[in-house]
């Protein structure tokens, strides 16, 4: 009898026990997520301000200006193509709307600032990751798995400061310039849109952009560039820098999951940082 009684109370603490993990398991998880996602925005800080700090080291002019051209120049026409149709869009958009109020003289106002406040800084950074930043990654994570970067570090040269700190700070160059180009051919694009295709005077159209436009406008436009400058190129060369420790591929299979993870995780906190930003200069 008291083996019966104990067999029975063994089976009722086991079956509390599997209750109790049945109940905690979805906070676990919910728990294990939230920690991992905190250790990663803490190893991503460390990576970036530890990369900040090598940028002004000696002999780093010649290769930030090797990444200016890659990051930068290269990216122009693309940025130039896309900036033109999405302005010539606005126009044609913003025409339409106006003409219904008879307010088509605000067209150029329209444009201008949707250009320079939000379109030009959002979509110069996206178009920027699609083209240079995914090559990045693809660059960075091909030299880890085929054990470049261990051989550097065997030559006691620093990974940071010889390739993650002279991207970051082509970034930071190249990203306000490239709004900037976005910007103005987008400009232009809403005048060849307004004026010359739907008939608005061309007077009209860049008195209204030179009497609502702001100091203010340009400059926070350009604070977002620099701050998806940071995301951009921190997020990528994070991928890239350590994609031999994904645990769902290997090899080329891992180059290509942080190609991915890079793109996509940039334009996502690109969108996040656009609104936080916007809310903090208003």
């Amino acid at each position: 009898m008291a083996l019966a009684a104990n067999n029975q109370k063994s089976q009722e603490i086991e079956a509390k026990r599997q209750l109790g993990m049945l109940l905690s398991r979805p906070f676990s998880i919910i728990g294990g997520a939230v920690i991992n996602w905190v250790s990663n925005i803490g190893a991503v800080t460390i990576f970036l301000f530890l990369s900040l700090g090598k940028i002004f080291r000696s002999k780093q002019l010649s290769k930030i200006i090797q990444q200016l051209y890659y990051i930068g120049a290269r990216s122009t026409t693309i940025i130039m193509l896309v900036s033109l149709f999405t302005g010539m869009v606005l126009g044609l958009q913003s025409y339409h709307a106006l003409v219904k109020f008879g307010a088509q003289g605000a067209v150029g106002t329209l444009v201008a600032l949707s250009l320079i406040r939000e379109m030009g800084p959002v979509l110069a950074a996206i178009m920027i990751t699609a083209r240079a930043g995914s090559a990045i990654t693809a660059e960075i994570g091909i030299q880890r798995i085929s054990e470049q970067i261990d051989a550097l570090q065997t030559m006691r040269i620093d990974p940071l400061k010889y390739l993650i700190s002279p991207k970051i700070a082509a970034s930071i160059i190249s990203f306000p310039i490239l709004t900037t180009v976005f910007d103005l051919i987008g400009i232009i694009g809403g005048y060849i849109s307004g004026v010359v295709l739907l008939g608005l005077n061309a007077g009209t159209y860049f008195h209204s952009i030179q009497a609502n436009v702001e100091m203010k406008d340009i400059s926070d436009g350009l604070v977002k560039a620099v701050v998806f400058a940071l995301i951009v190129s921190t997020v990528c060369c994070y991928q890239g820098y350590f994609a031999h420790m994904r645990l769902d591929g290997r090899g080329a299979k891992a180059v290509g999951l942080s190609t991915t993870s890079a793109v996509v995780i940039s334009c996502v906190l690109i969108l996040i940082s656009d609104y936080i930003v916007t809310s903090l200069l208003i």
